[in-house]
């Protein structure tokens, strides 16, 4: 099978979740499959930690990222494969058997699927989701305390100690690269509509 492999990064909560989803709506199951780097968090007892203890997830040596790379390879070369879920801990999520089957497009989202440079040669087109800080901030306290169940204090001090100096620092050095980015501060519409007609061109033309 002849597979695109789209990659969509950007900050945490800048909306890749919502802008994929829509995506997904978008086509059929057969054409298209999502591979998120969500479910390739290394374990919690593996988890790099702060100054204060606090374990980092926003930090590239928080993610198994030959893992990662691996699965992408097999489902480049039309391989599917499971992995389980990853719920952050979350006691209210039982965590469930993903599997994944090749697509003749997949998408590939997380924050680093461009910092990882096995990861990064591997994707056809890179996207990149970007947002201004406080927007990122209520998104990322809707979806921490409702998703993931931490208070709100723990989900300022990750903002401010973990979320924004790792952005800085392993991210948005890397925006230049993407070949399309899309600001996502009130809608995307317009991007999305772009890219799901270059999509479906590409699935017409094979």
């Amino acid at each position: 099978m002849d597979t695109t492999l789209i990659g969509i990064t950007g900050g945490s909560a800048s909306g890749k979740t919502m802008f994929l989803n829509s995506l997904l709506h978008r086509f059929g199951k057969e054409d298209i499959c999502l591979i998120s780097q969500d479910n390739y968090y290394l374990p919690r007892d593996q988890q790099p930690l702060d100054e204060n203890g606090v374990k980092n997830f926003d930090t590239p040596q928080s993610i198994d990222h030959k893992a990662f790379a691996s699965d992408l390879r097999k489902i480049k070369a039309g391989e599917a494969f499971e992995r389980q879920e990853y719920t952050f801990n979350n006691p209210n999520v039982a965590p469930k058997i993903l599997e994944f089957k090749p697509a003749p497009i997949v998408v590939v989202d997380g924050l680093f699927v461009i910092y990882f440079q096995e990861v990064s040669t591997l994707l056809d087109i890179k996207i990149f989701i970007d947002a201004k800080a406080h927007v990122k901030l209520k998104r990322r306290i809707v979806r921490d305390r409702v998703e993931r169940g931490y208070d709100l204090d723990d989900v300022l001090y990750r903002f401010e100690r973990h979320v924004m100096p790792n952005y800085d620092k392993y991210l948005k050095p890397l925006k230049d690269e993407a070949d399309i980015i899309i600001p996502n501060n009130h809608n995307f519409d317009k991007a999305l509509d772009v890219l799901s007609g270059f999509l479906r061109s590409t699935l017409y033309n094979r």
